[in-house]
């Protein structure tokens, strides 16, 4: 009867993690789709709410890195219990990494459009790879959701095509400044983005990974297996 009390207990405290996870997640992707709506049309007040944003997210990081301490230690979890509850702090990690990201476009929105003229289409030259790692941002918060360890594996390869697209960006960008001095300064910012939603990417698929490690108990980080998943753009 202790045994099967401890686990009802511990079964309910990590469920208010994952909730609480999940609720983090959605406030990043807020987060990013609304420092995505700042770099296009230059909303400075709703730049600043993204920024501020970024502070509610890292204190519910600190929370919940707490409560899986304290659920640790109290609750000794072994084996796919320690698994799930390391690979969720790991996830805390990379949904605060987002937040970061996120307000660091918007940090860049606000610079951008002060400075006025801008001679080039920024935001159309970000708006592919912006929806990508957005979807991917989405469906890998649902797979971690749903432990959907076959649809983790899927996603994975998505963030080559991302990698892909921002390679393609930085080049078309140094073109863009070669061939006309006047793009420099908005290119630059939008540089800065690109890479900023590159990095969003990578956190994406990190969650990925940690839905795999959980379900199958195998780390598939810099393995055979991962990148064997990723498309090859042509």
């Amino acid at each position: 009867m202790m045994g099967e009390h401890s686990s009802k207990a511990y079964d309910t405290e990590l469920e208010g993690i994952r909730s609480k996870v999940l609720l983090m997640g959605g406030m990043v992707e807020t987060q990013f789709l609304d420092a995505m709506t700042c770099f296009r049309i230059g909303n400075v007040e709703r730049a600043e709410r993204v920024i501020a944003e970024d502070a509610n997210v890292n204190q519910l990081e600190v929370e919940l890195d707490d409560q899986c301490s304290h659920l640790i230690v109290k609750r000794q979890p072994t084996a796919n219990d320690l698994r799930t509850v390391m690979a969720t702090i790991k996830v805390i990690t990379d949904l605060e990494r987002i937040g970061d990201e996120a307000a660091k476009i918007a940090r860049i929105s606000k610079a951008l459009h002060a400075r006025g003229a801008v001679t080039l289409n920024h935001y159309e030259m970000v708006r592919n790879i912006a929806t990508a790692a957005s979807d991917l941002l989405h469906d890998a918060l649902d797979a971690f959701a749903r432990s959907d360890e076959k649809q983790a594996l899927q996603l994975i390869a998505q963030d080559a095509v991302i990698d892909h697209e921002y390679r393609t960006i930085m080049r078309n960008l140094i073109t863009f400044m070669m061939e006309d001095p006047r793009t420099i300064s908005a290119a630059l910012d939008t540089m800065w983005v690109a890479k900023a939603i590159e990095r969003i990417g990578d956190h994406a698929k990190n969650i990925a990974e940690y839905v795999i490690y959980v379900v199958e108990g195998k780390d598939i980080r810099h393995t055979n297996r991962s990148a064997s998943t990723e498309a090859s753009p042509e």
